[in-house]
Parts: structure tokens; C-alpha cells; sequence
């Protein structure tokens, strides 16, 4: 695979949009993180009180952990950085021991994630914590998803799904306990399908979202993923019936794999099929890779791999990132957007073993810096760096204040620009930083957890 070149700005971009969400981190008991910064704020008109949510790996304060994982693969940490990633840390560890919130994305699964990565070692408080509050069906939730209902969540954003993924990525003494506990109460909460089985987010949801972050293909890659590493066969199993209720739902035309954005349509004003991490074939497409990983070769007579790659081509042929229509990609973040889809078809580049792959890999890399030059096209920039506005159609005013964060902000945008530099200069044997909901669709040899504090 050749991808040398210059990398087309995107480490400076990359750096431009981490000094503007440096510049946003405030203290108060800790480093915390406004959500959203709006242009013509003054200073005054700034958050001046952390969120409710402040510490979590979707929005919050552990969202910055991956980028900084990301930075110290090419430089040295400054120290304003080790300083911040200091903080983290210290917060995290103290707020873990006391947390009720289990999620990977909201709660004490998110902040192992940090902690792993910033300070290996230190991330055992939270899973300890997540060993403690565990049930047999599973963890409560704080989140409200389903009014007036604690009920444990299956997914990977809120429930248990993530959970599960984040204990084996972690591994450690608490490791199997978290994982079994966690598939066991998926399978008894499983719907039986005339294809095979289905997950809703919680159990009273009556719609679907079949796709990775909320979805059964989300909750079978954590059976598969799990399966594997504890030799369970039953949840191997499991996952593979629910691939077959995934691929029950979906589309294989011309060549692609799609799956609806939400089960039946009506439920949710959005696009019928959306092409992101969060639901579309980017984070399906690790579902196949999953079921690779555990040793499975097919789903209802189709190879895993070709599974895989027919979610790569839906993506490669759907005329993404560019914005087609009001409501077709007006979102460039990690969850909804063009970075996450560009961190997967990285992930799926470097997975190319093989000369035969070698034009499908060069067909990736070539989209993956796609995405990359969107987002030097749509960033906002200023002598305080970069940082990119969203647009939500259905407003009358859509055009949405810059997000700080991880998953839906500058931090992970960055984080993408920064791996898509490293990966131009260095080719396809660029480190991964590997995180609990992908790691495995990279090989192990490119795999580096971290540690900056």
C-alpha cells in the first residue's frame, strides 16, 4: 500500500482545532468542558458552571484522553497537556469510587477508557466499581433514556454492550466477571426474530436503531468480542444469530450492505439510511469484523470479509462527505460524521493484509484523506485555531454552535486529522490507538493503548 505524500495540511489543522479546545477546558473541582461554544459569545456569555455530564466520554472531560493518546504518538506532551491529562486522571479515579452510572459513553466505563489510556493501571478503580454494581440483568442506568425507568440498557453507547467491550479491551481481574455478567443478561433479554435475535436499547423501546451505537450489530460485535476472549461458544452463537436478524433488515443491492437508520422509519425524523459510525455501515461494518475475530467465516451463507467490504463499498458509492440534500451529512464529527467515517475506513486500510487487497486499500486511503480534505474545506478558522459548525436543517437557525468534544466536536475531529497525518508519514504500519469498540478490526501488531500522565 503506498500512501506516501504530503499530508495536505492536516497535521496543522489537526493541531489548529486541539489548541482551540485546550483553550475551552476550565477548572472547577477538576478540568471540565463546555459542550458547545457559541461564536459570538463574549466572555461573559460563556459556561460558567460544569455540566451535569462533565466527566463522560461522549462530551465531557475523559473524550479528551484519546487525542491525547493520539498527540503523544508523534510528539511530546507540553506542559499545559501533562497537566490536563494529570487532572484527568485525578478526577476520574476520585468521582470513580462513588459513580452509579455504568455506560461506556456517560459513565464508569468511559472513565476506565481515560484512565487506561492516559495512566494504564489506574483504571482498575472503575472497573472494580463497575464489578460492585453489577446485577444479574445487567447495570442500572442514570441516563432516563425510557421515562421513570433504571432498567439496565443494552447498547454501546448507554448499556450493556459497552460495558462488555470495555472490560475485555481493558482485561485485568475484572475483566471475565464484567464480561460474562454482561453477555449472560444480553442473552436473556434478547427478542427471537424469525432471522435470529434483536436488542433493543432498553426493554420497553418499541422501535429499533439495527445499526452499531444503538443497535443489534452493536450489541452482537460485544457477544463476538467477548466470546472469544472467554471461550463462551453460546455468546459466538448468539452473535451470529443476531448478524442474521441484522442482515434480515437490510439491503445487499449493488454490490453494498445498508441497514435502515430506525425500525420502522416514521419513529425518527431523519434519512432512511445514514452512512456514519453511529448508524450506518461504518460502525456495522465492525460487526463482520467482530465475528472474524471470533472465528466465524459466514452469516447466512456470506462471508464475513465480503460482509465487511460491502459496507466499506455502500459508504465508498453513497456520495459521502459531501452534503447532497438538507439532511444528508451536515454532521463532520466522530459519532454522526466525517471523521468517524474516515477513522473506519483507515482501521479497514491497515487491516489489508494482502497483495490481493491492495487496490481495495488504496481505494480506502484514497476516501479516508476524502474526509480529511472536507474538513480542511468546512473548518473555521482564526487566530484562536479551528473548530467546525454542524447544521441541523429542521431549525431555523441550522447552522449550530462549534462542538469542543470527542464525539461530536473538535477533539475527535482532531484526533482523526492528527492519525491521518501519522498514517501518510509513516505508512500502512502507522500505530492504532485502539479504543473498547474497535480494536479489533485492526491487526494487534498496530495496536497501542497508551499512557501520557
Amino acid at each position: 500500500m503506498v500512501v506516501s505524500g504530503a499530508d495536505d495540511g492536516y497535521r496543522e489543522l489537526g493541531e489548529a482545532a486541539w489548541s482551540w479546545v485546550l483553550a475551552q477546558v476550565r477548572e472547577d473541582e477538576g478540568p471540565w468542558l463546555p459542550e458547545t461554544v457559541p461564536e459570538s459569545a463574549s466572555e461573559d456569555g460563556r459556561d460558567t458552571a460544569p455540566p451535569k455530564d462533565r466527566d463522560g466520554l461522549y462530551s465531557g472531560i475523559a473524550g479528551l484522553a484519546p487525542i491525547l493518546a493520539e498527540i503523544t504518538r508523534y510528539r511530546e506532551l507540553t506542559e499545559r497537556e501533562r497537566s490536563l491529562a494529570s487532572g484527568i486522571v485525578t478526577r476520574l479515579s476520585s468521582e470513580a469510587k462513588d459513580r452509579t452510572e455504568p455506560s461506556l459513553y456517560n459513565g464508569l466505563a468511559g472513565d476506565a477508557v481515560a484512565l487506561r489510556l492516559l495512566a494504564p493501571g489506574t483504571e482498575s478503580v472503575a472497573l472494580r466499581r463497575l464489578a460492585g454494581l453489577a446485577t444479574p440483568g445487567g447495570w442500572r442506568t442514570t441516563v432516563d433514556f425510557e421515562k421513570g425507568s433504571d432498567a439496565p440498557l443494552n447498547d454501546i453507547i448507554m448499556g450493556t454492550a459497552g460495558v462488555v467491550l470495555t472490560a475485555v479491551w481493558a482485561g485485568g481481574e475484572f475483566a471475565e466477571p464484567i464480561a460474562t455478567t454482561g453477555c449472560e443478561a444480553l442473552l436473556r433479554v434478547a427478542d427471537r426474530t424469525e432471522a435470529g435475535l434483536d436488542w433493543g436499547i432498553g426493554a420497553t423501546t418499541e422501535w429499533r436503531a439495527p445499526n452499531y451505537s444503538h443497535g443489534t450489530a452493536g450489541v452482537a460485535s460485544a457477544l463476538a468480542v467477548a466470546g472469544a476472549a472467554l471461550g463462551r461458544e453460546d455468546f459466538v452463537e448468539a452473535a451470529v444469530r443476531g448478524a442474521q436478524h441484522v442482515l434480515s433488515v437490510g439491503r445487499l443491492d449493488d454490490g453494498g450492505f445498508v441497514v435502515p437508520h430506525t425500525v420502522p422509519p416514521s419513529k425518527r425524523e431523519v434519512e432512511p439510511v445514514t452512512y456514519t459510525w453511529c448508524h450506518g455501515p461504518a460502525g456495522t461494518s465492525h460487526l463482520f469484523a467482530a465475528l472474524a475475530h471470533a472465528g466465524v467465516p459466514e452469516v447466512s451463507e456470506l462471508g464475513v470479509g465480503e460482509l465487511r467490504q460491502r459496507c466499506l463499498t455502500s459508504i465508498l458509492t453513497s456520495g459521502v462527505p459531501q452534503r447532497l440534500r438538507p439532511g444528508f451529512w451536515d454532521n463532520d464529527g466522530r459519532c454522526c460524521g466525517t471523521a468517524g467515517v474516515g477513522d473506519v475506513l483507515l482501521d479497514a486500510a491497515q487491516d489489508s493484509r494482502d497483495t490481493d487487497t491492495a487496490d481495495a486499500a488504496e481505494t480506502l486511503v484514497r476516501a479516508a484523506r476524502g474526509m480529511g480534505d472536507a474538513l480542511v474545506e468546512r473548518a473555521v478558522r482564526d487566530e484562536a485555531g479551528a473548530r467546525w459548525r454542524f447544521v441541523e436543517y429542521r431549525q431555523e437557525h441550522p447552522l449550530l454552535p462549534p462542538g469542543t468534544a470527542w464525539m461530536q466536536g473538535a477533539a475527535g475531529i482532531a484526533a482523526y486529522l492528527l492519525r491521518l497525518a501519522r498514517f501518510i508519514e509513516t505508512g500502512a504500519g502507522a500505530e492504532v490507538v485502539d479504543r473498547p469498540d474497535q480494536w479489533w478490526a485492526v491487526p494487534e501488531r498496530l495496536r497501542v493503548t497508551g499512557g501520557t500522565a
